[in-house]
């Protein structure tokens, strides 16, 4: 008979178990990836649009036009230390650090510039709005390059 107790046979299958290594083998849609550059393009278009009809002084639309390209690259960045991580690609802290404190300096650097400015409320959403699109998009986009990569990169593994 065998008369362990209940918690040496939970310590037992704790020991038994080993941390499965995680595949990700599912590609984006063509449909998601479509969606997600299109979202890119109409916020970035429309931020731009909208700087080069405001009414304000060309010093100002550029501190705008370049908070917008300072965002872009920060949540790439942040995107791409993240996904490194996650692949087990070394990243090192400080650059892991830099990207999201970038990332937070640019939106808050968009909200200071906004909160400041000279304009109607519904141009703040507006701005708002189209740069919070932009991020969100430049991310998606990365991500679904990173994705459609990788599981390429394992085919051809395959393959060989």
């Amino acid at each position: 008979m065998n008369y362990q107790t209940t918690v040496s046979l939970k310590e037992d299958e704790n020991v038994k178990t080993k941390k499965k290594k995680t595949t990700y083998n599912q590609k984006p849609t063509p449909a998601f990836i479509g969606a997600s550059w299109t979202a890119l393009f109409i916020g970035m278009i429309s931020y731009c649009v909208g700087l080069w009809n405001a009414s304000m002084e060309l010093n100002e639309k550029g501190y705008y036009f370049t908070i917008l390209l300072f965002g872009l690259f920060s949540v790439i960045s942040v995107q791409k230390a993240v996904r490194d991580k996650l692949e087990n690609i070394q990243v090192t802290d400080m650059y892991y650090g830099i990207s999201w404190v970038t990332t937070i300096v640019s939106i808050v650097l968009l909200v200071i510039g906004l909160w400041n400015a000279d304009l109607e409320l519904s141009e703040k959403g507006f701005y708002g709005m189209a740069f919070t699109l932009s991020l969100f998009a430049a991310i998606a986009v990365q991500k679904n390059t990173r994705d459609v990569a990788y599981i390429d990169s394992k085919r051809e593994a395959k393959k060989d």
